[in-house]
């Protein structure tokens, strides 16, 4: 078993990440794919199975050489079925049975989860979680998502939902969330929510800030235009930051309270921000946790970028590899 590979699958909308990897998690090789959604995503599966098959001779390996495919997914994932059902940016809209086909397609056992929970793994395994049990992972990206690893396990919950961060409640009569409810943590702390939070406070706001005047002017603002502002001293920036880091704060804290982990970890595309962002959340985070638990909870950005999905997917082999055992 020693010897044997991993292959970690990065299934995306637009970008389908594969990587082969040694049990330690390190990457040996890497591809990609442009994810082809046409025909109700029907293409996808076939083309995973295809690009697999052709690297194996490219790289003049077998299937036995591996332990395993590990795959993260977006949608509906049921990690015992192998199945993928919801997944709006694959044009999943019926049920996928995507490791009875690729079981079929390559001869290697296949494991699959949420894409959010398989991020949490690579980072909880070799990324900012440094191995540790207990881990949260918390990603800001066009939504918020998450992923639970207590005593080394995932959490899943009773229906596969569990993780769901986005969508813990921190400002009750908020903005309306994609899901039906209001204030949502992903309302005010994704990507858009960072902005749409921004043109709310620009309404009430009239001092001098480059960033309200961007906004006055119907120019096109990000969020990480937005955090940049308040790096660079825009008291409104500063202000709109500091509102985001206070729910984040609040989040980390709920989640802290009940579930004490040793460190919560913030990726996506708004943890671009790194530091400064780390930092204020701390800062916050004291006036929300338990004393005992906010002594003894680190918060830090995650580490390994674009390769956590990859890294985790493959981490799916062995940690289902290990418990049959």
């Amino acid at each position: 078993m020693l010897e044997k590979k991993l292959i970690g699958i990065d299934l995306g909308g637009t970008t389908i990440k594969f990587a082969i990897l040694n049990i330690e998690g390190q990457i040996q090789n890497k591809w990609s794919l442009v994810t082809d959604t046409t025909e109700k995503g029907a293409k996808i599966v076939p083309a995973i199975i295809e690009s697999i098959n052709h690297h194996l001779d490219l790289y003049n390996m077998t299937k036995e050489d591996f332990l395993g495919i590990g795959m993260g997914s977006p949608g509906n994932v049921s990690h015992v079925e192998g199945t993928v059902i919801g997944a709006y940016n694959l044009n999943w809209r019926t049920i996928q049975f995507v490791k009875k086909l690729v079981e079929e397609g390559t001869g290697i056992p296949f494991f699959i989860d949420n894409d959010a929970n398989v991020a949490a793994l690579g980072e909880q395994w070799i990324g900012a979680g440094n191995n540790e049990p207990n881990v949260v992972f918390m990603t800001l990206g066009t939504g918020v998502g998450g992923g639970i690893i207590i005593n080394g396990e995932l959490v899943r919950g009773a229906s596969g939902a569990a993780g769901e961060i986005g969508h813990i409640v921190v400002e009750p009569h908020g903005f309306d969330c994609t899901c039906g409810n209001k204030g949502c943590l992903e309302t005010v702390a994704s990507a858009t929510g960072v902005v749409r939070l921004a043109r709310t406070m620009a309404e009430e706001f009239a001092g001098v800030s480059s960033l309200k005047e961007s906004i006055d002017n119907g120019e096109s603002v990000d969020a990480k235009s937005v955090f940049d502002a308040a790096k660079d001293g825009d008291i409104f920036a500063v202000r709109v930051v500091d509102k985001v880091c206070d729910y984040l704060a609040l989040a980390c804290g709920n989640i802290s309270n009940m579930l004490n982990p040793s460190t919560i970890v913030i990726g996506g595309g708004v943890s671009r921000a790194g530091e400064f962002l780390a930092e204020k959340i701390r800062e916050k985070f004291v006036n929300y946790a338990f004393p005992p638990i906010y002594n003894n909870t680190k918060i830090k950005i995650a580490e390994l970028g674009n390769d956590a999905g990859v890294i985790g997917a493959s981490s799916l082999v062995l940690n289902d590899s290990f418990s049959e055992s």
